[in-house]
């Protein structure tokens, strides 16, 4: 399992264990620290490798950037990600959430030379996953998970962690039973020198996702806002089953999007539409923010009342219908102002990957 190169590899490694106190990166004195660059981009192991003399690395766990690996002193299965050096953004924003309970643990970090090795329990499926399976979720179900997500949020915010590219996938479950929720990734936040300074100025996100103002040239936004932004488009897309804004066009979703127009069905309670509407705000300052989202009437409901049921699928469904993984790209700059016969103005665009529900 283990050949001479890395046998070599592994003499350079240095294992770390336990809690760390890490500094920003060097050279991170603007609105945003440089993106640390994630195992998508790192080259896999050969076979298979042994790290530190005891994690096995295996193969990649399918549609995922992670490696199934096994610590060979426990024979406890693990994954494992491989980060490209330098990565102290990622390892600094992991440390600041040691512990908290909504937060994948990092189990170890071993560092190379060239890349950085980071180990976490394997998950049970991811929400993106089981949205998809249940087409919706009714109001108890998708209350409890919410309330989950929005207790981390709440934690990175106050922590000076900007979460940046929130979505349903990068949320996974830690148990079979489907109760208990973890964030799973951090490698797209943004840790700031000062967490009341949130100010950013990059386009990062995935596009169903992105908020109205991020869609605006030459301006910085409220990364925390936009995080709020994103977890509406969280609930709307679990409770209803389908996104707030949708289209089969890059401009013409970018544009619903920046003119921040959608329908809740009537359906929903009145308190959960109320939640949505409170964090699909257009103007940034209008959203309620992660420290207040905890008190709202629906998430502090009684779940021993019966619950609304829902419509079918198709009813009030608007939008293009088909899309694909392409429509799921953002751009690092858009125009959202349209010429008079209602088409925007074509311009240069730098695209990120994405995922459609």
């Amino acid at each position: 399992y283990r050949n001479h190169h890395h046998h070599q590899q592994q003499q350079q490694q240095q294992q770390v264990g336990g809690r760390r106190s890490t500094a920003n990166g060097a050279g991170s004195t603007a609105l945003y620290p440089q993106r640390d660059a994630i195992s998508t981009n790192a080259a896999p192991p050969l076979n298979a490798t042994i790290l530190a003399e005891r994690y096995l690395l295996l193969d990649i766990v399918e549609g995922s950037s992670l490696f199934r690996c096994t610590d060979l002193k426990t024979q406890e299965e693990l994954v494992c990600k491989i980060a490209n050096n330098p990565c102290s953004n990622l390892l600094t924003a992991h440390f600041r959430l040691d512990g908290h309970p909504h937060v994948n643990f990092l189990h170890k970090v071993i560092q190379g030379n060239n890349q950085t090795y980071l180990f976490f329990a394997p998950s049970q499926g991811d929400l993106h996953s089981h949205v998809r399976v249940r087409k919706r979720l009714r109001e108890p179900e998708a209350r409890r998970l919410f309330r989950q997500m929005c207790e981390v949020v709440k934690t990175c915010h106050e922590q000076g962690i900007v979460l940046r590219d929130l979505k349903l996938r990068k949320f996974v479950f830690a148990d079979s039973e489907r109760a208990h929720l973890k964030l799973e990734s951090l490698e797209d936040a943004v840790v700031l020198d000062d967490p009341a300074e949130d100010l950013l100025q990059d386009k990062r996100g995935c596009p169903a996702y992105v908020s109205p103002e991020i869609l605006k040239a030459n301006t910085t936004y409220s990364g925390k806002a936009a995080d709020m932004w994103s977890l509406g488009v969280i609930l709307y897309t679990m409770l209803v089953g389908r996104y707030p804004f949708n289209d089969s066009e890059h401009a013409s979703l970018f544009a619903k999007i920046s003119r921040g127009q959608f329908t809740v069905p009537d359906c929903l309670s009145s308190k959960a539409r109320c939640m949505i509407r409170a964090l699909l705000r257009r103007e940034p300052e209008e959203r309620i923010a992660s420290e207040d989202v905890l008190f709202h009437p629906w998430l502090q409901h009684d779940d021993t009342r019966e619950q609304p049921q829902y419509v079918s699928r198709s009813s009030g469904t608007s939008g293009s219908g088909s899309v694909n993984a392409d429509d799921q790209c953002v751009p690092e700059w858009f125009d959202p102002t349209a010429d008079s016969d209602g088409d925007l103005r074509k311009r240069e665009l730098r695209y990120e990957d994405g995922e459609l529900v």
